[in-house]
């Protein structure tokens, strides 16, 4: 099965309540948001946190698309709760649209030994 990996990011609101929050809510993710994942082709996803800056490393199978997962979870009201309960940790990052969230990170070098 071929694979593709993205990066995306995200900035937390600067305070310890959104990153004490967004840490805690993570450690039990509801099942309807996790079988949303998955049904949206999503094999591996792993979210790191510095600071209030998120990094997400995310496998996708060849059928995956951000459009796609996108019209998924907009049909999906389990996945519109938990976007509007993230809201209150998140922020926007700067120079992107209103409740951009999460933005795709370009490569810039890849090491292979």
């Amino acid at each position: 099965m071929k694979t593709e990996t993205f990066i995306l990011i995200c900035d937390l609101k600067d305070t310890e309540e959104a990153k004490l929050g967004y840490d805690e809510c993570h450690k039990a993710v509801a099942p309807e948001i996790i079988e949303s994942i998955r049904e949206a082709g999503v094999l591996q996803m792993t979210i790191y946190r510095w600071e209030n800056r998120l990094t997400m490393i995310l496998v996708a199978d060849e059928d995956f698309s951000f459009e796609k997962k996108a019209k998924m979870d907009l049909a999906n009201p389990h996945v519109q709760e938990w976007e509007k309960f993230l809201s209150n940790y998140q922020t926007n990052l700067p120079g992107t649209p209103e409740n951009w969230r999460w933005a795709p990170m370009d490569k810039v070098f890849d090491f292979h030994a």
